[in-house]
């Protein structure tokens, strides 16, 4: 969905998603190509772009995307909403994933990241990535949203 600048020019909002299925579990997605991809097709040049996740057990942040650093973010996951203990959710409803929402709180469902000359200002190390923080596979979808100029 484009909404056109009000005098005719380039679209100064675009709203597009991603879908795609996870595992859950703590699954980590790497998104930062298919969000650059999004504002590549925009021709925007300059502007803001909010990452979000749709869903209660989902979040999304940036990361060194490697192998250590996936790992460490399980443990320290662990660490502040473990799986293995009473979770009032848990009693209410039965699903066992009190600690899935939790997580998705703590860590949250959106980012805003500026772009300039077409490009995501991300540090040389940095990555978006969407968690599937639920006790099972999900079906998942990420909205992404442009505010620019071009």
């Amino acid at each position: 969905m484009q909404i056109p600048s009000k005098n005719g020019g380039d679209p100064l909002i675009v709203t597009e998603h991603i879908d795609f299925q996870t595992r859950g579990n703590g699954e980590m997605t790497e998104l930062t190509g298919k969000v650059a991809a999004i504002i590549e097709r925009t021709g925007l040049s300059a502007g803001i772009v909010v990452v979000f996740a749709s869903g209660a057990t989902g979040a999304v942040t940036t990361i060194e995307y490697e192998a250590g650093l996936v790992a460490d973010m399980k443990g320290a996951l662990e660490r502040i909403a473990p799986v293995d203990i009473e979770y009032a959710h848990n009693q209410r409803w039965g699903d066992g994933n009190g600690h899935s929402h939790i997580r998705a709180s703590v860590i949250g469902p959106s980012l805003v990241i500026p772009f300039a000359n077409g490009k995501l200002l991300l540090g040389t190390w940095q990555q978006i990535v969407f968690l599937d923080l639920d006790n099972r596979p999900r079906y998942r979808r990420v909205v992404v949203q442009i505010i620019g100029e071009g």
